[in-house]
């Protein structure tokens, strides 16, 4: 079994208390944050904190991000969206343009899609030779070592759904004009490739898991599950790292 394929959730859980536990991980979040940001605790700046989000077409990764910086203050969070690269951004290495939205120490920022395009769609739709995205998958995870290497804490989530509740939720989106421009005419087309995107996904899922940069598959079937595993498993990872560090015991 792959990846996607062991992307269930392990319980269920009502609606109640997905939003009590939802709740409770936020809290913890802020204070988190607020530790790495140095505002409280010992008021020293902690390490960066990036977390990366990729996934379906309709998986979720909206409303996970909107639920993870809720609780923080907008002035110190970035969230950074990516889409397909401009002319001028297509003169250059594929990298060049998440460089600049990366946080620095103290900092946190949140992406909605970022490098692995180029191992995902640009290799699907042959926007990228057969020679570029091959060789993107040692870049990558080079620059993620780098990243590593000088205190980034690096958190990459995949947010999967499955076929048939994507089809109730492009359906949904259809017919709510004020949420019809979230649907295009591409995400059907990829609808219409996601065997390819299957594969495309779990070898880049194999090959860019790293101990210091590890893929989360968070099944995204239930959102209200969904939500709060991000934020837990986001507390989680940084908790870990700043007891390393010996800031938190």
């Amino acid at each position: 079994m792959g990846h996607l394929g062991s992307a269930k959730p392990p319980i269920e859980i009502g609606k109640k208390k997905a939003e009590e536990r939802l709740k409770e991980a936020q809290e913890r979040l802020l204070h988190l944050r607020l530790v790495l940001g140095g505002q409280i605790g010992e008021q020293k700046i902690g390490p960066p904190l990036c977390v990366v989000f990729e996934g379906w077409d309709a998986s979720g990764k909206g409303g996970a991000i909107k639920r993870l910086v809720a609780p923080l203050d907008p002035r110190h969070v970035r969230v950074a969206q990516f889409a397909a690269p401009t002319y001028d951004e297509k003169r250059h290495h594929f990298l060049q343009r998440f460089w600049n939205v990366l946080p620095g120490k103290g900092g946190m920022a949140v992406l909605d899609r970022s490098w692995y395009g180029r191992v995902l769609v640009e290799r699907v739709e042959g926007f990228a030779t057969g020679e570029q995205w091959k060789r993107a998958y040692d870049e990558i995870t080079e620059f993620e070592r780098t990243l590593a290497a000088e205190g980034m804490i690096l958190i990459k989530f995949w947010m999967h759904v499955s076929p048939g509740e994507q089809l109730r939720r492009f359906k949904d989106r259809a017919g709510d004009p004020l949420r019809t421009w979230k649907l295009t005419d591409e995400d059907w087309r990829n609808r219409e490739k996601r065997d390819d995107y299957e594969k495309a996904i779990e070898e880049m899922l194999t090959r860019t898991d790293q101990p210091r940069a590890r893929w989360h598959v968070i099944p995204g079937d239930d959102k209200g599950y969904a939500r709060l595993a991000v934020v837990e498993q986001v507390c989680q990872v940084v908790e870990k790292r700043l007891a390393k560090l010996g800031v938190l015991s």
